[in-house]
């Protein structure tokens, strides 16, 4: 029982991480302004989960794997709109 847990608690944390980054996504895309995104902070976040993925790769959890790869699709995805759409491009 106590693993089922675990692992519903993982899901859900997944999810909320892989799905955290959709509404600056869709805001970037909509306003086609990333001004106040912050370039640092996606560098940053790009490279942790770069580094998660490989962790995943490394201890063979294809979970952590999977949804660090996922995460770091999205948040790449906001550092190339911010590249695009940033002020004084």
């Amino acid at each position: 029982m106590s693993n089922l847990i675990a692992n519903a608690v993982g899901t859900v944390a997944a999810l909320c991480s892989m799905s955290s980054f959709a509404p600056q996504i869709a805001k970037i895309w909509r306003d086609r302004d990333a001004g106040e995104v912050s370039l640092a902070m996606y560098l940053v976040t790009v490279a942790g989960f770069c580094l998660w993925s490989a962790y995943g790769v490394l201890v063979k959890s294809w979970p952590v794997t999977v949804s660090n790869l996922i995460c770091l699709g999205m948040a790449a995805a906001v550092l190339a709109l911010k590249w695009r759409f940033g002020r004084g491009r």
